[in-house]
């Protein structure tokens, strides 16, 4: 079985392949990375009002002084603001860039069970040489402005394939970052994000693989010991309605408790 791929629900991209990813400053509940795919229909609106419920007021000062500092935590929610047109991506990323979002590509490649399952257009396949795999590469990052960083969507055999991934990592801009969605026990990506130089981090919890509260919360909790073991720990969701319920419950509880929350230019090394 195929990682994370073999068990999600998979949304086929339709038109484009243009994905953003996004980190976002929440006063209150903390940096969530917010990985945004402009592949699947849903209105703008509804991207906009699903990013003011993660929003809320500055906190005083005076409310972290003698908390004790623990663990570092990146969340990273996947799959929110889709749109089947291209033209989009630019317009979401202005818009969450302005609400003070770090903007990656979420970069679309090869999973396992391709063709069957696919990844969708502008994908980078294991089949493509290195010049082409260079230009897909590229062209995902032309289309998504203040891009950071980087991270897989699927790519389960993409991630798995060293030719490939010294490609994609030869193709990105000095100074960004790869974070591995680590989709196969198989991926060599971070470790040749590290031959290069490259700063990298890799997922260490997916937090809605069954999407309701009671799971979701026993992951968030698992993320908490994961952190409070390496010092750091990055959980993937979705914006699914019982993932949100749990983040707006659980993270400030988190939070009280010392952790910090934090964007993944911040946890890459």
């Amino acid at each position: 079985m195929d990682g994370w791929e073999g068990r999600r629900r998979i949304s086929p991209r339709r038109r484009s392949f243009r994905t953003i990813a996004l980190l976002m400053l929440t006063p209150v509940v903390g940096l969530l990375a917010i990985l945004v795919g402009i592949f699947v229909v849903q209105s703008r609106p509804v991207l906009s009002s699903r990013l003011s419920v993660l929003s809320s007021r500055h906190p005083r000062r005076t409310e972290n002084r003698e908390r004790r500092t623990r663990a570092r935590i990146v969340l990273i929610i996947d799959d929110v603001g889709f749109d089947r047109q291209p033209r989009h991506a630019l317009e979401d990323a202005n818009l969450l860039h302005d609400r003070g979002f770090e903007v990656l590509c979420h970069l679309p490649m090869e999973p396992e069970q391709f063709p069957r399952i696919s990844p969708g257009e502008g994908a980078v396949l294991t089949s493509m040489s290195d010049a082409e795999i260079a230009r897909t590469t590229a062209a995902g990052l032309q289309a998504v402005p203040y891009a950071r960083g980087v991270n897989n969507h699927m790519g389960s055999r993409a991630t798995a394939d060293r030719r490939v991934m010294e490609s994609v990592l030869d193709a990105l801009p000095a100074g960004m970052y790869f974070v591995d969605s680590r989709t196969t026990g198989s991926s060599v990506a971070a470790a040749v994000a590290r031959e290069r130089r490259i700063r990298t981090a890799t997922r260490n919890v997916f937090l809605d693989d069954v999407a309701n509260e009671v799971a979701v919360r026993q992951q968030l909790r698992e993320l908490a010991r994961e952190a409070d073991a390496h010092g750091v720990a990055i959980g993937i969701g979705h914006m699914y309605p019982a993932t949100v319920r749990v983040l707006l419950a659980e993270v400030p509880a988190l939070k009280r408790q010392g952790f910090r929350f934090v964007r993944a230019s911040e946890a890459v090394r």
